[in-house]
């Protein structure tokens, strides 16, 4: 039975109503193992494109959706371990820790993930872009007996080094959308909130009833009601209203 290809000039050609959307260890050990040791792969649905050739807007496929290339890695020096990722207008640079692809079973690691921010310029001055790339490269076991090697096809006469295949995933990474967008055009009207959420107490007792609302009093206790805050010259008119109540008693007695 002929395999059929889904791609066409380098471009991904699913039918509609199917999606992508491989595992990392599946493409490490379904799609990047067997390409590493030319053996017939699930699907042809990977194209074979050097990334570093183009910048990620350029190379093939729809730059709204995850494209996924099959590339060999290219030494920066003769003699070094550094690969080659500079482009047309700038650069692939690595960010963060390399993440170990282990196996479901067994918990065996069989690759490891490399993330890679797109630069535009030249280094180290670089203006950082939106574009990310995921390079999955194989990790040769202690031990290679432990691991069956797939079965090889024995149309593939010429077969690359191993350590030379790799497969990236390069995708826009989306910010925020339609809820953004309105952020920025409506303007935003923040209210603060008190740090301690104590209840506020009002001074009903004030001469001025019409600042009610701007007389607020705090209250050390955490009682809800009404708390009755008399000021100074209120307990001086008390003092002197019962004085002069109490000096009219002992006259009348007197009396």
């Amino acid at each position: 039975m002929e395999r059929i290809s889904f791609v066409k000039n380098g471009v991904l050609r699913l039918p509609p109503g199917f999606r992508f959307h491989p595992t990392d260890e599946e493409l490490v050990l379904q799609y990047l193992r067997r390409k590493a040791y030319s053996c017939p792969l699930p699907a042809s649905i990977i194209p074979e494109v050097d990334v570093c050739k183009a910048d990620p807007w350029d190379l093939p496929g729809d730059c709204e959706q995850e494209r996924y290339f099959f590339s060999t890695r290219e030494a920066k020096y003769p003699n070094g371990n550094r690969s080659n990722r500079a482009t047309c207008s700038g650069y692939w640079k690595a960010t963060g820790l390399d993440k170990q692809i282990v196996t479901c079973r067994g918990g065996q690691v069989v690759g490891m993930k490399k993330t890679l921010v797109f630069y535009r310029g030249k280094p180290p001055h670089g203006t950082r872009t939106d574009w990310i790339m995921h390079e999955y490269r194989l990790v040769l076991p202690e031990n290679p007996a432990s691991i069956a090697a797939p079965e090889k096809n024995s149309t593939h006469s010429h077969v690359v080094p191993m350590d030379n295949w790799v497969l990236c995933r390069i995708f826009l990474k989306k910010r925020g959308g339609k809820n953004e967008e309105e952020q920025v055009q409506q303007p935003s009207f923040n209210v603060r909130k008190p740090k301690n959420s104590r209840p506020v107490f009002y001074d009903f007792m004030t001469k001025d009833r019409e600042n009610l609302s701007l007389a607020p009093c705090s209250s050390s206790s955490g009682s809800s009601g009404i708390t009755d805050v008399v000021s100074s010259e209120q307990l001086d008119n008390d003092h002197g209203e019962s004085s002069s109540c109490n000096s009219l008693g002992l006259i009348r007695r007197k009396q």
